[in-house]
């Protein structure tokens, strides 16, 4: 008797073991979605015409969802603005709004769909959630009522906001997030009154979430790492890779490096627009992205990320101080790239050392190239300013060749 029951406690060991060190790992995945767009019209149409093109676009999600999940993803995030396009004024965009409750309410609209009025669009992603078992990240819009009384009410008496949703493998809604940066263009949506720090505990560590333009500033997304120290971002966009400033796979994964945590990010796929560059980043090195500006499809990646991943501890002061400047004797130069001016030097042999200096902010640059065509020109470049196109916010950068470099300094809002 005591073999046996040894035999069975040690089993039991195994298995717990095994149960354990298997929360180590998870696998996420990102759906660039290739958004299917409203007709364009100038007079807001019938909400039944709204959630009719909805659907075709969570038609398309759903099979996303679907494959993701049979092959072992735990969470999928899809890109912002995928369910009903871009482009939408203040009126045109509210047919497409749901009013999304407070997660705190423990609601699973799968199982009971009109608890809070009418959410079709929160009940899909629901069931998609459930009957997949895997947590879905969605974007849609939220609409909430005001009156005079709040001075700042709109004056059509709402606020409505650009809103991610998360999903439960239960289909619980865990989680709600109103973009607090918003774009500008984005004039069809509010600002929160405060910055929403969004977070929710998993087996695989504690996720946090925000969107697109957000990523650009201290809140709320450098404070989820540093003082609600969030393991996972999970970030839907709808960002327009362009250089010098808007790369979207170098400044991500740039991103997951800098602030050490998992980056997941769903772009949509519109390369009229741009618009292309998802992935899945960790801090060590990006798992898996995708970059496509000459088909129409859409993308499903999956990757595995650890959960709890590596973030060293650097004092970054320390270090930048402790470099010795790399002066080749180069002649700086001044250039212009997207509004801003920047100091660069040239980058004259196949292998070098240089240092290039604006105000407060040196960027140091060892490289080695396989070959130099005569017809090349590279250059390093270093701007510490004031950004004023597409918005006003403080920015550092290095610029090196003709894309940006992983040596992004940091960034701050304006105002």
């Amino acid at each position: 008797m005591i073999p046996s029951r040894l035999l069975v406690s040690a089993a039991f060991s195994v298995f717990c073991v095994i149960k354990v060190s298997s929360l180590d790992t998870f696998i996420a995945a990102v759906y660039e979605h290739a958004v299917i767009l409203p007709n364009a019209t100038l007079t807001p149409v019938s909400p039944e015409e709204a959630l009719t093109l909805m659907n075709r676009n969570l038609d398309l999600l759903e099979g996303a969802i679907e494959s993701a999940a049979k092959q072992g993803a735990y969470i999928i995030v899809t890109p912002e603005d995928g369910i009903y396009g871009i482009n939408f004024t203040r009126e045109l965009i509210y047919p497409y709004l749901e009013d999304i409750p407070d997660p705190q309410v423990n609601w699973i609209p799968c199982d009971n769909p009109n608890r809070f009025g009418h959410t079709p669009v929160q009940e899909r992603l629901s069931c998609l959630a459930k009957d997949n078992a895997i947590y879905v990240v969605a974007n849609i819009g939220d609409k909430k009522p005001c009156n005079a009384s709040d001075p700042q009410c709109p004056p059509d008496g709402r606020y409505q906001y650009n809103t991610n949703v998360v999903f439960d493998s239960q289909g619980k809604l865990v989680a709600r997030y109103h973009k607090q940066n918003l774009f500008m263009g984005e004039e069809q949506f509010d600002t929160p009154r405060e910055v929403e720090m969004v977070t929710f505990d998993t087996a695989f560590g504690k996720f946090g979430v925000f969107t697109c333009f957000d990523v650009l500033f201290h809140d709320p997304a450098v404070a989820l790492v540093k003082d609600f120290h969030v393991n996972t971002i999970l970030f839907p966009t709808a960002w327009m890779n362009v250089l010098p400033h808007l790369s979207a796979i170098e400044f991500h994964s740039a991103w997951a490096m800098g602030m050490g945590v998992n980056f997941v990010a769903s772009n949509l796929h519109n390369p009229l627009r741009r618009m292309t560059g998802s992935g899945i980043y960790a801090p060590d090195f990006p798992r898996t992205f995708h970059y496509d500006m000459k088909t129409q499809e859409g993308k499903l990646l999956l990757s595995q990320l650890d959960s709890h991943p590596y973030r060293p501890t650097v004092n970054w002061t320390s270090y930048a101080s402790s470099i010795e400047a790399l002066w080749a004797g180069n002649q700086e130069f001044k250039g212009t790239v997207f509004f801003d001016e920047y100091i660069f030097v040239e980058l004259k042999g196949i292998t070098g050392n240089y240092t290039v200096c604006q105000k407060d902010l040196c960027c140091h640059l060892s490289y080695q190239m396989s070959e130099k065509r005569s017809d090349e020109v590279y250059a390093l470049g270093a701007f510490d300013g004031l950004h004023t196109a597409e918005g006003r916010y403080h920015l550092q950068y290095q610029e090196s060749n003709s894309g940006p470099c992983v040596c992004e300094a940091g960034v701050a809002p304006w105002g």
